[in-house]
């Protein structure tokens, strides 16, 4: 078979830099990389140079991405405890709420008090994200087994970490996770060679975490990239920043490790599609589509899309280039290039 037809894809976890440091990405650049790796609905994060905490500042976001984007975006609302009032109107425009309780890119770290007062607050029946890792998941689960709020734990990076999701999924409370490719692909051993340009949080692991990240792939629930897009001259810099881009090396590195037997198509389609659209009420269209051709290729920084112009997994063998994209009926994206303007792209709201 040299030809693969799927529904479009879903990325619930992006940081496309829009607006505050548009150097690094924006809503135009990100959503034109998120059509080239078969992303046809993304979810961008809160932590931009201005955090996303206020509704104000949410429709501000909003009404600039709706004149940029060529795919379907989401967005989440962020808190650090201060903005309580604001979380009862979120629902209404987010696809949850993320919360950070380790350090990394933007400031919005909180700690257990403000977790507990958070949580109390939040009444919907969308998810709490957390940036959590290590002890900090077992402080996450013991939460949700007080107040029984749907929760997921984004990029799972550990065997300690996943240990403690399979354990809350045992107990039948309602927690899932999500794992990125550069956790399931690469180790801290990769650090040597890519340098800054494999900072990141969570930091690489272990083989052996990497080993029983693919062997318990029954408990993972979606593939999140975690898009992070910096600069080279910023990666290069004395203080380099934390994150690496995702949305054009997700799919193909998928599919070549589908090609090796580690993991099947089903699988692939669970984490990128089903999953996402029923554990996110994410809206989805049968006429959106993505058509790709399955040759081996070695992935290069030429092609992307994305405006930080590359990826910690250059040079790469991978499978499957992304060569048609259709949006509800109508072609977007063709042999690397977009056909539709900016504002295309809906700015959508779950549906319940």
């Amino acid at each position: 078979m040299s030809k693969l037809m799927l529904p479009g894809l879903i990325d619930i976890h992006v940081h496309l830099r829009d607006p505050g440091q548009t150097h690094k990405e924006n809503f135009y650049t990100g959503t034109s990389a998120a059509l080239a790796g078969g992303f046809t609905t993304v979810l961008d994060m809160p932590n931009n140079l201005t955090p996303i905490t206020t509704i104000k500042r949410l429709r501000e976001k909003i009404t600039l991405a709706e004149g940029k984007t060529v795919c379907d975006i989401g967005f989440y609302i962020g808190s650090i405890g201060d903005n309580l009032s604001n979380l009862a109107w979120a629902p209404k425009y987010v696809f949850g709420l993320k919360l950070f309780l380790n350090p990394t890119t933007g400031n919005l770290l909180i700690g257990e008090k403000e977790l507990t007062e958070i949580y109390a607050c939040w009444n919907s029946d969308l998810p709490i994200l957390v940036h959590a890792e290590n002890e900090k998941v077992a402080l996450v689960i013991n939460m949700v087994k007080k107040t029984g709020k749907k929760t997921h734990i984004c990029h799972i990076s550990s065997k300690e970490e996943l240990t403690y999701v399979i354990d809350a999924k045992e107990q039948g409370l309602p927690v899932t996770c999500g794992v990125t490719p550069h956790h399931l692909f690469l180790t801290e051993r990769d650090v040597k060679k890519l340098k800054a340009f494999a900072q990141m949080k969570p930091t690489l692991k272990t083989k052996k975490d990497k080993e029983f990240l693919w062997k318990n792939l029954k408990y993972i629930d979606v593939i999140e990239s975690d898009h992070a897009p910096h600069t080279i001259e910023e990666k290069q810099s004395g203080n380099p920043p934390f994150g690496v881009p995702g949305l054009e090396t997700t799919l193909p590195l998928l599919l070549q490790a589908e090609s090796e037997g580690r993991l099947t198509m089903d699988q692939i389609l669970n984490f990128c599609y089903y999953n996402p659209s029923k554990l996110f009420h994410i809206k989805t269209d049968a006429r959106t589509r993505i058509e790709i051709n399955l040759k081996k290729f070695t992935i290069g920084n030429e092609a992307l899309k994305t405006k930080c112009g590359w990826s910690p997994f250059t040079n790469w063998n991978a499978k499957g280039k992304v060569e048609r994209v259709y949006i509800r009926g109508k072609k977007v994206f063709e042999n690397n290039t977009i056909l539709i303007k900016p504002g295309f792209g809906k700015v959508t709201t779950p549906y319940f």
